[in-house]
C-alpha cells in the first residue's frame, strides 16, 4: 500500500510510490475500456497498456495523497521581511475534470510576509499537490492563494496561472493558441499599485 505519511512529507520524491490495490482496479477498468473502443487488448503493442495508463494515472492524480498546509508549515520560518516574496514560471500540468484531458501552463505566486516565510521550493510543492488532481483552472488559482494565506497568514496573496487546456485544442473548438489567465488576490494584492508591482515582477510577457 501506498505510504500516505512519505507522501505528503516529501512530496516529489514519493510519488513513484504506487497503491498495488489500486493499480490492479485501474488496470482492469482500462483493459475494458479498450475492448469498449473496438480495440484487442491481447495484441502485441497493448499488452502492458492497460498497466501503464493505470500507472500513468497513479502519478497524475497524486496530489491527493499530499496536504498543501503540512507543504508549508514542514519550513514555515519567523522573519522580518514586508516585501514582495515571488516564484514564477512554476510549471503546471493538471488534468481537466471535465474530459480528463492535460491542461499545461505556468503559475506565478507572490505573497507580502507578516512575520514568517516559508521554503521557496514549499511554494512550487503546493502548486504540484493542487494541479495532480482532476481541477478546473479557477479552482486550482483560488486554493494555492488560500493554502499559502491559511498557513502563513501574510500581508497578501497573489496567483496568476496561464495555461493552454487540450480540451479546447484537441477536441471541441480546437483553437490552438488559446490560453486561459486566472487570477486571485487577497489582502494588500487587491490594492491596484501592489497588483501593479506584482505584475512588473513577474515579467511582461503575459498574455493579452
Amino acid at each position: 500500500m501506498m505510504d500516505e505519511k512519505l507522501m505528503k512529507r516529501f512530496g516529489y520524491e514519493a510519488v513513484e510510490r504506487f497503491d498495488e490495490e489500486k493499480l490492479a482496479k485501474l488496470q482492469e477498468h482500462y483493459t475494458a475500456i479498450l475492448e469498449l473502443l473496438g480495440e484487442d487488448p491481447h495484441r502485441e503493442g497493448l499488452l502492458k497498456t492497460p498497466f501503464r495508463v493505470a500507472k500513468s494515472m497513479q502519478f497524475l492524480t497524486h496530489g491527493y495523497y499530499l496536504d498543501p498546509m503540512e507543504i508549508l508549515l514542514s519550513a514555515k520560518f519567523k522573519e522580518d521581511y514586508r516585501q514582495m516574496v515571488i516564484v514564477k514560471d512554476i510549471e503546471v500540468y493538471s488534468l481537466c475534470e471535465h474530459h480528463m484531458i492535460p491542461f499545461i501552463g505556468k503559475a506565478h505566486v507572490g505573497y507580502i510576509p507578516n512575520g514568517y516565510i516559508t521554503g521557496l521550493s514549499k511554494i512550487a510543492r503546493v502548486v504540484e499537490a493542487y494541479s495532480r488532481r482532476l481541477q478546473v483552472q479557477e479552482r486550482l488559482t483560488t486554493q494555492i492563494k488560500n493554502a499559502i494565506n491559511d498557513a502563513l497568514h501574510p500581508l497578501g496573496v497573489a496567483v496568476v496561472i496561464e495555461a493552454q487546456h487540450m480540451c479546447m485544442s484537441m477536441r471541441g473548438v480546437q483553437k490552438q493558441s488559446a490560453v486561459t489567465t486566472t487570477s486571485d488576490f487577497i489582502g494588500a494584492f487587491e490594492r491596484e499599485s501592489t497588483r501593479e508591482e506584482f505584475f512588473q515582477l513577474i515579467g511582461s510577457n503575459l498574455h493579452k
